[in-house]
């Protein structure tokens, strides 16, 4: 703002630039949704490895094709992941422990609460009670273990009455384990049920396991389910209003790319299956609200070339942020001694795009030579150069065997690349790219809302939209030699009308000339007849 002149002298005023800088968003953050062993439910959790994976949901279960496809997306390149479980029954069961009195829950449902104990001592510090305005006999010390993996948490110097070390409040913030049963504290009570602490249990004798002696430590009293099959009831059906199942989603920034792996089973124990057509349908358009790519797996009864070219129309969405994917992989499975089964390919996939992201850029379609799928020693459909011919212009991406290399994505298609719709969207890094844009600029001309609508506020947005736009430019993201051949940014009063200006609104228009994806190579072989006078 300008200096207020108020004595003789030199004045120094700093002239802001107007640039601001505008940051490209990530690509390949990806969101999984589906059961797990462990950890919260509808909340959408980020992981960026499969080691966090394993410590916060439990890692491989055969009721969990997610927990594969996870394990497929790190096994590929992936980076960082969003993950949702889900758990579904008509009575969530969550298991509990009396602990001398004390009722605890586990943290989250699941049978993985059923291996938990909790043991209850006096080994206090009276300091700590004259601290809290309390007496040494009010406290007690809480550990919890889960006897199935080792983990173990101790809290000391709790209490049960109004303190900084309340018993509920401590557990629920620091704990990953248990929670204070809610009937213990009611939220309309300004007081808990008890004000006595719980009694403690027997000191440990020499010799004694202390996680395996009922005198020693409390066991589970009510133990819990696994939940049932999840159906699409556990996605969408009336859990947009708390964002519950897929709209879990609702309370994560952004995600890139979104994964729904099967959740109904054939049986106990194959991880076959698919998810329902309107699912998919609702997953399609939520995901281009969002401005993300949702990576379809081929249905099981996909067992050839022609199922996949007649049930293709029946996959459930023709979004052009959607993308199908066919065969299915055959992999050794580790909790089944090795034995080789099909999984879906979504987790997989989308750990090449992660991997393709960080190698070339959003703009080169994740699929070639170098989109070899790792841990996957075989396809469940092996498909000749003629099927694949046959279902590549319907928009089918196929994966192929290749001599040497093994198992390649051979296809980069949104489920508008069928040839006859003639869309603009047909292929996935032109859509991805796309994307990419739509959400950085979105993201990084947030300044802008309630700025004086004329001429130096387009200058500013010209300026910086610019700048986003060269750099991508220089990276290669466009085809042209030069920036005009490859990009415009246009924003001034052609764009944003008199009318426009009373109504608050400032157009920016941003045209860009991908490159698209050399599908077909065709050499030109030529004889040369010999020197022949004419």
């Amino acid at each position: 703002m300008p200096i207020a002149i108020s004595y003789p002298g030199g004045y120094i005023e700093e002239i802001p630039s107007g640039g601001r800088a505008i940051v490209g968003v990530a690509t390949s953050i990806t969101a999984f949704i589906g059961r797990a062993l462990r950890g919260p439910v509808d909340e959408p959790i980020t992981i960026n490895s499969y080691g966090d994976y394993e410590r916060i949901f439990g890692g491989l279960w055969l009721k969990s094709p997610m927990s594969f496809a996870v394990r497929d997306f790190y096994l590929n390149g992936g980076s960082q992941a969003i993950i949702v479980r889900l758990f579904q029954d008509v009575l969530p069961q969550i298991a509990e422990i009396n602990a001398n009195g004390l009722t605890l829950e586990a943290a989250y449902p699941g049978t993985w609460g059923n291996y938990l104990r909790a043991r209850i001592d006096y080994d206090v510090s009276e300091d700590k009670a004259a601290d809290f305005g309390l007496q040494e006999t009010d406290l007690f010390n809480l550990t919890i273990r889960d006897t199935k993996t080792g983990e173990t948490e101790q809290f000391r110097n709790v209490t049960i009455l109004e303190s900084p070390q309340q018993i509920n409040k401590v557990l629920e913030n620091r704990s990953n384990l248990m929670r204070v049963y809610k009937s213990e504290f009611p939220p309309d009570l300004p007081f808990p049920n008890k004000t006595n602490r719980p009694d403690k249990h027997d000191d440990p004798a020499s010799g004694n396991d202390t996680w395996e002696n009922n005198t020693l430590s409390s066991p589970v009293d009510h133990e819990a389910s696994d939940g049932e099959i999840l159906t699409k009831d556990a996605f969408i059906n009336d859990k947009e209003k708390n964002k519950e199942g897929l709209y879990a989603l609702e309370k994560a920034d952004l995600f890139n790319l979104l994964c729904i792996p099967p959740h109904e089973l054939e049986g106990d124990i194959e991880l076959k299956g698919d998810i329902e057509s309107d699912l998919i349908g609702v997953a399609a358009k939520y995901c281009e609200d969002r401005r993300a790519m949702f990576i379809v797996d081929s249905p099981a009864n996909w067992s050839n070339k022609k199922m996949a070219r007649d049930e293709i129309i029946n996959i459930g969405t023709k979004s052009k942020n959607a993308a199908v994917f066919f065969p299915r992989l055959r992999q050794p499975n580790p909790k089944r001694s090795n034995q080789i089964e099909d999984f879906v390919s979504c987790g997989a996939v989308a750990g090449v795009f992660s991997r393709t992201d960080v190698q070339r850029g959003v703009w080169k379609a994740p699929a070639g030579l170098e989109a070899s799928l790792v841990g996957v020693p075989q396809l469940s459909v092996p498909l000749t150069d003629m099927e694949n011919g046959e279902l590549n212009p319907l928009g089918i991406n196929c994966m192929r065997s290749m001599p040497a290399i093994g198992p390649v994505v051979w296809g980069s298609r949104t489920l508008q690349g069928n040839d006859r719709l003639a869309s603009e969207w047909k292929y996935i890094p032109i859509r991805r790219l796309a994307l990419y844009i739509e959400e950085s600029l979105y993201r990084g001309t947030q300044w802008v809302v309630f700025e004086p609508n004329d001429e130096p506020l387009w200058a500013q947005i010209r300026l910086n939209v610019g700048a986003f736009m060269h750099n991508l430019f220089r990276q290669g993201a466009f085809q042209g030699s030069t920036p005009r051949e490859a990009y415009f940014v246009k924003c001034d009063k052609e764009t944003t009308t008199q009318n426009d200006r009373n109504l608050g609104i400032v157009n920016i228009v941003v045209g860009f000339a991908p490159l698209k994806p050399a599908e077909f190579v065709i050499i030109k072989i030529q004889q040369i007849a010999g020197d022949i006078q004419t």
